[in-house]
């Protein structure tokens, strides 16, 4: 029972460092409004969608990806080598009960879809430079202790209300390896995030950490992550959205590593979408030692005047009222995922007057189970 709490307290602590790391991250100012705006090349078609996003289908390989350093040469690879016998790489799951499935770009074969931000003609990016201290954020979900090789979760969806423009909040998964100083990390899930995208939908976005040039980036902000899907990647709006007291939504997020590549792919509902080259990074390469499931919101005043999580409501309120993440699962070096060992796992909140996590079980029929969530400082 002694050795039991240790690590109970183990987890605890580190989920509130794990928390707290976030507080000195902050986006690069590059405009007056915080965004960078950049053009490519290699447009090959320009879509509207029916809700007025604008994406445009921009060659496979002159994507912003590939303009890392170490990716000069890199040859695509458009699926995973070893495909995982969950993973379909060609069809939406056929039982979309209660599913939130994401808008379906069709760009053609060869390219691969980057949205333009409200409509504009130009692309807008952020950064993410890991190295000020007017970042804000808070944290509230489950944490995972001991080597993994992915991680995956069905996550409810809900779009909470975001109250500055440069505040944003996610339903999230992450993937870390915490050898160095700062912690190499890999993310991708739900989120709202009006200064990205210049609006208050919820959509797919993914994100990373490099610990060893102490660089973050999301979506294509820069170089790194490598798009193959073309008709589903970040910046896709992601819907219905789970109704309070009414109808609930998932979505199926899954991070990997391949074996044999050492890639490390992000799927959404089994689909393989993108991915980062392990050789990118100097400690996650090989394997990840810490997992997150849950909420965050980050930006200058996530803290100080804290944004909706999850659906805005605590953990007890319960089914259907506050936000859920159930058949939380993690990976071994053959891709094969399973329940996390219930006493290597530990839930908590940044700041539990905000946001709470409660609800903690293990079914056959939705495995590890996690609800978590809260007003923030928007409460009635």
């Amino acid at each position: 029972m002694e050795g039991t709490q240790a690590i109970s307290v183990t987890l605890l602590m580190s989920f509130l460092v794990l928390a707290t790391r976030g507080k000195d991250v902050r986006y690069r100012r590059q405009e007056e409004d915080n965004t960078q705006i950049l053009t490519y090349q290699g447009v090959n078609k320009t879509i509207q969608m029916e809700d007025g996003d604008v994406y445009d289908c921009i060659d496979v390989y002159k994507q912003p990806g590939l303009n890392h350093p170490l990716l000069k040469d890199h040859k695509i690879k458009m699926k995973p080598s070893s495909i995982p016998d969950w993973m379909d790489t060609e069809t939406f799951p056929s039982d979309s009960f209660s599913q939130a499935e994401p808008s379906i770009i069709e760009c053609p074969t060869g390219t691969v879809p980057i949205l333009r931000s409200n409509g504009s003609s130009t692309i807008a990016t952020h950064n993410i430079d890991g190295l000020k201290n007017d970042m804000q954020w808070e944290r509230a979900g489950l944490t995972y202790m001991g080597d993994l090789y992915g991680a995956r979760a069905s996550l409810n969806v809900w779009e909470p209300k975001v109250k500055g423009s440069q505040d944003s909040s996610a339903i999230w998964i992450s993937i870390e390896n915490r050898r160095g100083q700062r912690p190499d990390r890999l993310s991708a899930g739900l989120r709202v995030a009006p200064a990205l995208s210049g609006d208050a939908f919820v959509r797919l976005h993914v994100a990373w950490f490099d610990g060893y040039s102490k660089k973050g980036c999301i979506d294509h902000s820069c170089p790194g992550y490598v798009q193959v899907h073309p008709h589903i990647g970040p910046g896709s709006r992601i819907q219905p959205s789970s109704v309070y007291g009414g109808d609930q939504r998932v979505a199926g997020i899954q991070i990997f590593k391949e074996p044999k590549s050492n890639y490390w792919w992000v799927s959404y509902n089994n689909i393989a979408i993108g991915y980062w080259p392990g050789g990118l990074f100097e400690f996650i390469r090989y394997k990840g030692d810490l997992a997150f499931w849950g909420g965050q919101v980050e930006g200058p005043t996530a803290s100080s005047k804290s944004t909706q999580m999850g659906s805005g409501h605590f953990a007890s309120e319960g089914f259907g009222k506050a936000a859920f993440i159930r058949k939380i699962e993690i990976a071994d070096d053959t891709v094969k995922f399973a329940t996390p060992d219930r006493y290597l796992v530990g839930q908590g909140s940044s700041d539990p007057s905000k946001y709470t996590t409660g609800g903690f079980e293990i079914s056959k029929d939705f495995g590890m189970t996690i609800f978590y969530g809260g007003p923030g400082s928007m409460r009635a």
